[in-house]
């Protein structure tokens, strides 16, 4: 069986900004409030931290602040992917310096690229560190999909351990763990799947529902495992409107605005993100207020 960097619920953490960078001491409290909360690893710099629209340093000085924070009260795992693999090697080994316990490593963008060169890609940047990797496939913004027989092929790399499944696509996550077995642990990359895909073999989310609800969502995960099937079902069920409203327009354009409105300073998403719409404010803070 693969190394299992972590189980339960991992927070896809937001980047608070200023106009000046990043607020660091907004980012304490956060990561602070999460552990508090019960969430099982943190990610930072991936998706919904707009690692896109940070400086080479600002990932660098994030991912290093978080390490720092957390002190291995829970694992800390750093989108470490890029378009290029010479650079996403480059962010990765300093990463593993910087004392993070696996990298999340997002498919090449824009350029894409074949089954074959994805293959490529990660062997590449595998060969060149000894953290555990997460593949992540979310085809919907990357344009690329991880196949079920290339993640076969890829688990055949020891320190490739899992994937961030976030096609949408269960049957894919079936073909995946059907083919893939204990070679390679899935996460649900999809917070209206965490159910979905628990019980096709997977070990946990990495979320960005907890952002908001970090206890409710650790909770859900740790009931499936402990066998309260029903009591995981109902709150995937309660929490559908709320991750619908989360996800009405593009992440973490929500998820920021949510976490405004209760009670933090996130900031505004960098351009090109703008602020969410005053409409769909309405509707998140409402949903917001009926699951709390």
């Amino acid at each position: 069986m693969k190394k299992i960097i972590f189980k339960g619920c991992g927070t896809a953490i937001v980047t608070p900004f200023t106009e000046d960078g990043v607020n660091f001491k907004e980012f304490e409290k956060m990561l602070e409030d999460q552990i508090a909360n019960k969430v099982d690893a943190i990610i930072v710099c991936g998706t919904t931290g707009e690692s896109s629209t940070m400086t080479l340093e600002e990932r660098k000085e994030t991912i290093k602040f978080a390490v720092d924070v957390v002190h291995k009260r829970v694992p800390v795992i750093s989108g470490t992917g890029g378009n290029c693999t010479k650079s996403a090697i480059e962010m990765t080994r300093f990463a593993e310096s910087a004392g993070v316990d696996g990298a999340l490593i997002v498919t090449p963008y824009y350029n894409k690229t074949t089954q074959e060169g994805l293959v490529a890609h990660y062997q590449a940047i595998a060969s060149q560190t000894n953290l555990p990797i997460i593949l992540y496939s979310v085809p919907s913004r990357t344009g690329v999909n991880i196949l079920p027989k290339t993640c076969q092929e890829l688990a055949k790399i020891e320190n490739i351990v899992a994937i961030k499944e976030a096609s949408g696509n269960l049957s894919q996550v079936a073909e995946i763990a059907n083919l893939c077995g204990e070679s390679l642990n899935i996460y649900s990359g999809n917070d209206d799947q965490i159910l979905p895909v628990l019980s096709l073999g997977g070990i946990g989310v990495i979320s960005v529902l907890s952002n908001i609800m970090p206890e409710f969502t650790h909770t859900m995960v740790e009931d499936f495992f402990e066998g309260n099937i029903e009591k995981a079902k109902n709150a995937q069920i309660k929490a559908i409107p709320l991750i619908k409203a989360l996800f009405c327009e593009v992440n973490p354009i929500p998820v920021k605005a949510g976490l405004n409105m209760i009670g933090y300073n996130a900031g505004m998403p960098r351009l090109p993100l703008v602020e969410m719409t005053k409409a769909n404010q309405e509707i998140l803070k409402n949903e917001i207020e009926k699951i709390k």
